[in-house]
C-alpha cells in the first residue's frame, strides 16, 4: 500500500495560464511570452504545473470577463482537455472579473498578485516575514470579499425575501468580515511598526559601532543568496527557483585588515510585483535606504537581464533608495557569451565558482572609502579630545603615543576633514585658481 502522505505530495495542481496584451494597458502591464514564461515558473515555485498557455490581444480589457467571451470558452476547453483545476492570469483581475471567470470556467481562478502572495505565504519563516505576508494577503482580500459572499443574504435585512419580523437595519456577513479584516490589518500594521522601531534601535547601535551596511538587491533568482554564501561562508539555502529568499539574512564580512561590514540578503524583485506587497515588505526593504552601498546582482545569462535590471532600479527608486551608492554585479558570467559589461562601478563574476569575488571585495572597499581621506595626524596631548571624535566618526587604523603627542593613521570622512587638517604635517590649503 503506498503511503498516503507521499501520494499527496506527488499530486501537483494542474494549471492553465492566461494573459492579456491590450493596447490601452500600460506597456509594463501587458502580457508577453517572457512574462508568461515567468508566470509558469511562479506556478512551478508554488508547487503546481503549467500545462497550457493562452495570450489574448484586444484593444481594451473586457470589463466583465477581462479576456472576452470567446477566449473564455477557449480557455474552458483547454481546462477540460488538460484536466486542470486552476486558471492563473498574468494580469491583475478586478474582484468582479475574478468571480465571473470562476463561475464560467468552473475552476479556482488566481491572478499574478494572488499567486505571488501564495508563494510568499509558503516561504516566510521568521515572525516578521509572516506578519508582512499576512498583512499583504488581507489588503489583497479586502476588495475581493464582495464576490465571495454573494450566496449569503442579510442576517436582518430591509426588503428582499427576509422573513416577517426581521426586516430593518442589519449587517451582512460581508460587512462583518470587512470590519474583522480592517481590525486585523490595523493590528498587523501596529506589530510591524514595532518591528520597525526595533530595527531602528539596532541600526543606531550599528551606526555607533561604525559598521558599514551593504545590501544585496536584484531580480528574483539572480544569485544573491549564492553570492552571500560565497563571500561569507553562510549556509543559506540557494536553489534555482523564484523567491527562494524571503526573510532577510545578515552576515559579517571582513573586506580588509581593518574594515568589517554587514552584508544583507533581501527578497528578490519581479515585474508586476503587487503594490500592497511592496508596502507590506517596507519594514525589511527600508534597510536599502540606510545602506552604505547596494550590490545590484544581475543574472547576465538571462536574455532579459536588461529589462530585469531596469525593473529593480525602478523599485529601488520607489523605496526611496535611489541616492544610495550602487555597484552592479553581473553574475553567472561563466554562462555568458559575448563582451562583458565594464565600467567604474561594475564587477563581473560567478558566485557559484567564486571567480571574480576578490575583485568585488576590492571594489567594495574602494566604494566605502570614496569621499574619505587616509591621513596621518600628529595630535598634541593638549588636543587629545580629538581622539574620541576620530574613534566615533572615522576609521582609526593605527595609534602611536610619542613624547610630542599621538600619531594617528585614520580614514577620515570629508565632513571631519576641516577639524583635523591642522594636524597633518606640512599641510597647506590649496590655492584658489582665479
Amino acid at each position: 500500500m503506498p503511503d498516503k502522505s507521499q501520494t499527496t505530495q506527488i499530486k501537483k495542481e494542474r494549471a492553465v495560464l492566461a494573459g492579456l496584451s491590450a493596447a490601452s494597458m500600460d506597456p509594463a502591464e501587458r502580457s508577453t511570452e517572457v512574462s508568461m514564461e515567468e508566470l509558469a515558473a511562479l506556478v512551478e515555485t508554488a508547487g503546481g504545473e503549467a500545462l497550457a498557455m493562452l495570450i489574448q490581444q484586444r484593444p481594451t480589457p473586457d470589463p466583465r470577463c477581462f479576456i472576452g467571451d470567446g477566449k473564455v470558452r477557449e480557455l474552458k476547453e483547454l481546462i477540460e482537455a488538460n484536466d486542470c483545476d486552476l486558471a492563473v492570469f498574468d494580469n491583475e483581475l478586478s474582484p468582479s472579473q475574478m468571480r465571473v471567470l470562476g463561475e464560467e470556467l468552473g475552476v479556482k481562478v488566481l491572478d499574478r498578485s494572488g499567486l505571488i502572495l501564495d508563494i510568499f505565504a509558503q516561504r516566510a519563516r521568521t515572525r516578521e516575514g509572516q506578519l508582512q505576508v499576512e498583512l499583504a494577503q488581507y489588503k489583497y482580500l479586502l476588495p475581493r470579499l464582495t464576490g465571495m459572499w454573494t450566496h449569503l443574504v442579510r442576517q436582518t435585512a430591509s426588503g428582499g425575501s427576509s422573513p416577517i419580523g426581521t426586516r430593518g437595519p442589519g449587517e451582512t456577513q460581508l460587512e462583518t468580515d470587512r470590519r474583522h479584516i480592517r481590525r486585523k490589518i490595523q493590528k498587523l500594521e501596529e506589530e510591524l511598526a514595532e518591528v520597525r522601531r526595533v530595527r531602528g534601535t539596532q541600526r543606531r547601535r550599528r551606526e555607533k559601532n561604525a559598521m558599514p551596511m551593504v545590501c544585496l538587491v536584484g531580480y528574483t533568482n539572480a544569485g544573491k543568496s549564492t553570492l552571500l554564501n560565497c563571500l561569507t561562508g553562510a549556509d543559506i539555502p540557494a536553489n534555482d527557483r523564484l523567491f527562494d529568499t524571503l526573510d532577510t539574512t545578515t552576515r559579517r564580512l571582513k573586506i580588509d585588515e581593518t574594515t568589517e561590514i554587514l552584508l544583507s540578503d533581501t527578497v528578490g524583485f519581479i515585474r508586476k510585483l503587487p503594490t500592497h506587497l511592496i508596502e507590506a515588505f517596507k519594514a525589511t526593504l527600508e534597510e536599502l535606504s540606510y545602506a552604505d552601498v547596494l550590490l545590484h546582482v544581475i543574472d547576465i545569462s538571462n536574455p532579459e537581464w536588461e529589462s530585469q535590471a531596469r525593473i529593480v532600479d525602478e523599485l529601488i527608486a520607489q523605496l526611496g533608495a535611489e541616492a544610495t551608492p550602487r555597484l552592479r554585479v553581473y553574475n553567472k558570467c561563466d554562462r555568458y557569451v559575448g563582451i562583458l559589461p565594464h565600467g567604474e562601478d561594475v564587477v563581473c563574476l560567478s558566485a557559484k565558482s567564486g571567480e571574480g569575488t576578490e575583485a568585488l571585495v576590492r571594489k567594495l572597499s574602494e566604494m566605502l572609502d570614496r569621499g574619505k581621506k587616509r591621513l596621518t595626524l600628529h595630535i598634541p596631548y593638549a588636543r587629545a579630545g580629538l581622539l574620541d571624535t576620530l574613534q566615533r566618526e572615522a576609521v582609526v587604523k593605527h595609534t602611536e603615543y610619542t613624547d610630542e603627542g599621538v600619531v594617528v593613521e585614520a580614514v577620515v570622512p570629508n565632513a571631519l576633514f576641516g577639524k583635523v587638517k591642522d594636524f597633518i604635517p606640512g599641510y597647506a590649503e590649496p590655492k584658489e585658481d582665479f
